[in-house]
């Protein structure tokens, strides 16, 4: 348990950006969560001839032109491209007035799993196939690096104070916001921008996952192969995007007359020790972060009214959550509402922690659940008396929800949201 002091200061949502494949901001993200909406459609990015898995949740509709300045979206990779659309959009929805507050108490923290794959594709591709010595771009460098993302928002509004990156695969943007969240809590920074940005949809992704057997491979019908908790699930579905925090001291906030999305009250991280790529069969890993965050809460785990679970839709990792969930919670597991949204928007790797803690948020401040779309049948080794929200929406008080994100290399992450009061 966390050791918690009087000092310790709160710590509140102010503004919320999303661009996802079923919506490029919030008001659309939001709708389709609500609505059912599988963003899973047959991969536009390259041929698919060849590849065992040819669907992924692409975006939709997204045109860099329509965000940024051609000058400078040219010289980004389309992760850093995603991240600056949606901080963009929360700032925006912040208020923040940059010349009233204190540039060195302001920082960015953002999370990626993979960083610029699609430039790292496309130079190495290039250099191959001339095959007259190496030739590089300038930019390779600067395009790929998971840590260029929180640079080029930095420079964006000039934030001076803390700024770095979280790499922690599918775990890696609620790192980010745990991260961010600890530095206000206590009283290092003021202001924090978190989330994270990932763009994977490309031929080595595809490729390499489909060869570890991660994807799902239901080609005859896209929309309905992200099937988390579902009897017939065969591995997830890749998606893309970014969905950034703006997180503030809650007096700083106040004093600035913000709107308050919600409030960030505890967040935790672990290990399993386990397997590279598997969970712990029995979600002892998983338990244990649920655990922590909400001890580190100082909440009950009877406060919890919601989880958006990780549930990716493997054959391996729902069963481990649901395991990890009954551990914790016991007889209280069948009083909550439990949702993977990843059954719409598709796995978004070190950015699904953002875009789910929004989802979190959306649930807290509508009192409705998303649902888990695309359930069919049961797996008998997932107990159906588990209230997993499936295919239509569930009206609901939530006055608490919990995120979870984990990742390949055992990496655990929870965080815990509030309905904001004062």
């Amino acid at each position: 348990m966390f050791l918690k002091t009087k000092s310790m200061r709160r710590v509140v949502v102010t503004g919320i950006g999303a661009l996802t494949p079923i919506g490029n901001n919030i008001k659309e993200y939001k709708e389709s969560l609500f609505n059912g909406v599988s963003g899973a459609d047959f991969i536009t990015y390259f041929d698919i001839s060849e590849f065992k898995t040819k669907f992924a949740c692409e975006l939709k509709n997204f045109n860099p032109d329509d965000y940024l300045d051609r000058k400078v979206w040219r010289k980004l990779d389309p992760f850093s491209q995603y991240a600056l659309v949606a901080a963009e959009e929360a700032m925006q929805d912040s208020g923040l007035d940059l010349d009233k507050i204190d540039l060195t108490r302001a920082g960015v923290i953002m999370g990626s799993g993979i960083g610029g794959f699609d430039t790292f594709e496309k130079e190495v591709t290039k250099d191959v196939l001339r095959g007259a010595g190496p030739k590089f771009s300038p930019f390779l460098i600067p395009k790929l690096i998971p840590d260029i993302v929180p640079g080029h928002i930095s420079i964006k509004y000039g934030f001076t104070g803390i700024n770095y990156a979280t790499v922690a695969a599918c775990a890696s943007a609620s790192m980010a916001i745990a991260n961010s969240f600890d530095y206000i809590r206590f009283g290092k920074a003021d202001i924090m921008i978190s989330g994270g940005s990932e763009a994977a949809v490309t031929r080595t992704a595809i490729g390499g996952f489909s060869s570890m057997k991660a994807l799902s491979q239901r080609n005859d019908d896209p929309k309905i192969a992200s099937r988390p908790f579902d009897l017939g699930r065969d591995g997830f579905v890749l998606g893309e995007g970014s969905g950034v925090l703006v997180l503030e001291e809650y007096e700083h906030a106040i004093k600035r007359g913000a709107k308050i999305h919600a409030e960030i009250i505890g967040a935790a991280m672990s290990a399993d020790a386990y397997h590279i790529t598997a969970p712990h069969p029995e979600g002892n890993g998983a338990m244990q972060v649920m655990k922590t965050a909400i001890e580190d809460a100082n909440i009950d785990v009877t406060d919890v009214d919601y989880i958006n679970v990780h549930g990716t839709s493997t054959p391996l990792g729902d069963i481990a959550e649901t395991l990890a969930i009954k551990k914790l919670f016991k007889e209280y597991a069948y009083k909550m509402n439990i949702s993977s949204t990843k059954s719409m928007t598709g796995h978004l790797l070190g950015a699904a922690g953002a875009v789910e803690a929004i989802a979190s948020i959306f649930a807290i401040n509508d009192s409705l659940i998303p649902p888990t779309i695309n359930h069919f049948e049961d797996d008998p080794k997932i107990d159906s008396k588990l209230n997993l929200t499936f295919n239509v929406p569930q009206e609901r008080n939530v006055e608490i929800a919990l995120s979870n994100t984990f990742g390949f290399g055992g990496h655990n992450s929870s965080i815990v949201l509030k309905k904001y009061s004062e």
